[in-house]
């Protein structure tokens, strides 16, 4: 009589290449699902995107593409598909980190910007078109007119600039008129009609409206003693009718628009607001803070619909999808994770880029072979790998972990 043939299970793996199926002994998947750290049992896995810092991300207007901006040894930008999360292209020209970043309406132009420069490229090939000006700024922010016909910076924190696009000519500084050099300018934001500039001061617990594109003062925003807070960031609602924002002390407070009343002053978050987002259809808000959380508010009452924790690191960028459905967030470890909207929920989606070191030594099996290698060691692509202990498909095996919902 034939020997009866050892139970089977079967494990449906996505690698770089597309699904691959392989089968397993039952005794040696239960062995081996025994021996696995508890932590892997979620299935959500974190990734290095960089190496250090990610600090900016912006989402192309389809939202198939998103850009990333980073402080590698090496600033990059990379650019990742979406809702996939595989990594497409490294670009470089940056020597600071890359802070800032715009894609224009027609998501065929980005802008970048960092301590170092600010640049222009073409989108979705990531071609380096034109580099605008260099200046000595420690932060920056950028903000595209709805039209995309123009661009708006900040140069040493003290004026605004404006850009045409796409051909990169300088066509105004707003600075003295508005007193700029006082104002200490971080964060911009320009309102859906394109009427209206928003700009917030870095040194001062003030936003200022500026009328767009002449940079006449039409009122400055300040809160009661209570509530002061220095600027990090701003966002306008897509209805035009609401601006949300954040700084230091993390207080997040929302203002209507264009009157500039202060309408509610939302809970602090510890350490300090970094990025805000506020979703297509303008009821849901999106923060992320150095206290390691991204937080989820309803507009416009401002209720706290949930909390997302990332692991030890506080989140630099947000960004929402133009479908309202997926969340983008990179922190300070390298990292960039996607969420599904409006639930919170963390998607087992890890974007990497192979060419990331891993930051421990990695064995990896290919082609029936069991290889270890040292840290920062290249291993080819296609390999199932083994990062921090823990088995999973990681292309470039930079230090893939799992952690539980």
């Amino acid at each position: 009589m034939k020997p009866k043939e050892p139970a089977e299970v079967y494990a449906i793996n996505r690698g770089r290449s597309g699904w691959t199926l392989s089968r397993r002994s039952l005794f040696s998947a239960a062995a081996a699902a025994a021996a696995a750290p508890k932590r892997a049992e979620a299935g959500v896995c974190t990734a290095m995107a960089y190496l250090g810092a990610a600090w900016s991300l912006a989402i192309s207007p389809n939202g198939r593409l998103l850009a990333s901006g980073g402080g590698d040894p090496e600033p990059t930008i990379k650019l990742w598909s979406l809702p996939d999360g595989a990594f497409l292209k490294t670009l470089t020209g940056h020597s600071r980190g890359v802070q800032s970043l715009a894609v224009s309406p027609d998501g065929r132009l980005m802008a970048s910007e960092s301590a170092d420069a600010l640049k222009l490229w073409s989108l979705p090939d990531g071609a380096s078109l034109k580099t605008l000006t260099t200046n000595s700024a420690g932060l920056v922010s950028l903000a595209m007119s709805p039209d995309g016909r123009l661009l708006a910076s900040i140069k040493d924190l003290s004026t605004i600039n404006l850009w045409s696009l796409p051909d990169g000519a300088l066509v105004k500084s707003i600075s003295a008129t508005v007193n700029m050099a006082a104002l200490g300018v971080q964060s911009l934001a320009i309102s859906p009609d394109g009427r209206l500039l928003a700009a917030g001061s870095y040194t001062n617990p003030v936003i200022q409206l500026l009328s767009f594109p002449d940079g006449a003062l039409l009122k400055t925003l300040t809160g009661p003693p209570v509530t002061d807070d220095n600027v990090l960031c701003i966002a306008i609602s897509p209805g035009g009718r609401l601006l949300a924002s954040a700084g230091i002390y993390g207080r997040i407070m929302l203002w209507s628009l264009p009157d500039g009343a202060l309408l509610k002053t939302l809970p602090g978050v510890l350490y300090g607001v970094n990025s805000l987002a506020i979703s297509p259809d303008g009821r849901l808000l999106a923060s992320g803070g150095s206290d390691s959380t991204i937080k989820l508010w309803s507009l416009p009452d401002g209720a706290l619909v949930k909390s997302l924790t990332e692991p030890d690191e506080f989140v630099g960028s947000v960004a929402i999808t133009p479908d309202g459905r997926l969340l983008a967030a990179g922190s300070s470890d390298g990292t960039i994770n996607l969420w599904s909207l409006p639930d919170g929920k963390q998607l087992p989606i890890c974007l990497m880029d192979p060419a990331e070191p891993c930051s421990k030594a990695v064995t990896y099996t290919i082609a029936g072979g069991t290889y270890t290698v040292p840290a920062s060691s290249p291993i080819p692509t296609g390999a199932t790998c083994t990062c921090n202990t823990v088995s999973g498909f990681c292309g470039g095996c930079p230090s893939v972990y799992y952690y539980p919902n």
